[in-house]
């Protein structure tokens, strides 16, 4: 049986829009109700009550909707916040930590993975508990890449700049014998290509967008939850400020347009 119900997915601002791709490639039947938080970005140097606020806010906006199922795009407030708002509301829901710290340990070799993120998911320790619940014999190499989600959302993702504080960052990983690195913040797909450039040869990238996506649509089959596949997904994004930068900027993250887009102003 079909469920036309939308799929709703937040951050904090533009990232999770890397989530949203990989969800309309793997669903394109499935309908969207995308949040980003603009008006509060970055969530990773914020506090834990503050984030959990923010996100249980979100997900009582995304519950109005009738969403069938919510997707935390943001690694910060999964590794904050997600335990409260599954315990405030009772819709399902999936974080991004887990289905990418499962990817990194089906991919290592050396079993040695690094993990970047914002200051906030790196301190949380939230990757590296779950590897190590998953195979007690890995060792995880964390790095807080702050600078770079303002690269991504203004646009910076090649070139010098980039480039030099990727070096600065990720240098530790190659003397490390790190050969799988987990990006550990929906922002960063957009500087995989410099990423990958640092990294010494061979180093696996694994993007939270593509593991989550993977682990929603398993989902939603084991629960005869999907969409009707004979008709388009839809798009609707709502945002918290700046609305216009958001649809010029949301191209970069999406690969199109962005159609539908509206500002709202929740009771923070």
């Amino acid at each position: 049986m079909s469920n036309s119900l939308p799929i709703g997915v937040f951050d904090s601002g533009l990232g999770g829009l890397t989530v949203v791709k990989a969800l309309k490639d793997l669903m394109p039947n499935e309908n969207i109700i995308y949040f980003g938080d603009t008006a509060h970005i970055p969530y990773g140097t914020k506090s834990t009550e503050t984030v959990t606020h923010y996100s249980k806010q979100i997900t009582g906006f995304l519950s109005d909707k009738n969403v069938k199922l919510i997707v935390v795009a943001c690694n910060t407030a999964s590794a904050l916040a997600l335990p409260a708002i599954k315990q405030t509301f009772d819709i399902p829901m999936i974080g991004v930590i887990e289905p990418g710290a499962e990817a990194a340990v089906n991919a290592t070799k050396s079993g040695v993975i690094g993990v970047i993120g914002t200051i906030s998911t790196i301190s949380s320790g939230a990757y590296s508990s779950r590897i190590r619940n998953l195979n007690s014999n890995l060792i995880t190499s964390g790095q807080a890449c702050p600078l770079f989600v303002p690269l991504a959302e203004e646009g910076w993702t090649t070139g010098n700049v980039p480039r030099m504080i990727a070096e600065t960052y990720l240098n530790y990983f190659n003397s490390n014998n790190v050969d799988t690195v987990i990006l550990g913040c929906t922002h960063y797909p957009l500087l995989k290509k410099t990423i990958q450039s640092v990294l010494n040869p061979g180093v696996q990238l694994i993007d939270s967008s593509e593991a989550v996506s993977e682990a929603v649509a398993k989902l939603l089959h084991d629960k005869d939850n999907e969409a009707n596949r004979e008709k388009d997904g839809t798009l609707t994004c709502y945002v918290t400020d700046m609305p216009q930068k958001f649809e010029e900027l949301g191209r970069r993250f999406l690969g199109e347009a962005l159609l539908d887009v509206s500002l709202v102003h929740l009771d923070w």
